[in-house]
């Protein structure tokens, strides 16, 4: 792996593996991409914190899961919005959702964020892929 992970292979959904929201949320992701198109890094891993480093995030306390694609890091629901284009359909059609202007879906977005553990719990140790899965794990 190189010095800047995001340069191969495609988009990397860095994530809060910790989060059950996040981690059933990389499972689907990775059960809905068949293409491999999608590679992911939990924010606790090393290419994970230091990914949210790169883009001025502080790994121990996000308030976002991006995408990272080359020199770009997408947040929010437009890094939402940007993994559900990248699935395989039905999925796909989520990608509608971009026609709600972003004034809108951030701020829910943000409030879902914030209120992640509250919501959906905290695992006590990090999401484990299977084998299959382990491949697209950084």
């Amino acid at each position: 792996m190189s010095a800047n992970p995001a340069s191969e292979d495609g988009p990397i959904i860095v994530f809060d593996a910790m989060c059950v929201l996040c981690s059933a949320n990389a499972a689907f992701v990775l059960r809905h991409d068949r293409a491999g198109r999608f590679r992911l890094a939990s924010m606790q891993g090393e290419i994970g914190a230091a990914l949210y480093r790169r883009f001025g995030i502080d790994p121990a306390n996000p308030e976002s899961l991006i995408v990272v694609e080359g020199e770009r890091a997408l947040q929010g629901s437009d890094a939402v919005l940007a993994i559900w284009a990248g699935l395989d359909r039905p999925w796909k059609a989520l990608a509608l959702f971009r026609i709600v202007p972003r004034w809108l879906r951030d701020p829910v977005y943000r409030w879902v964020a914030r209120h992640r553990y509250r919501l959906f719990g905290q695992r006590s140790t990090c999401w484990i892929p299977t084998a299959q899965q382990a491949r697209r794990i950084l």
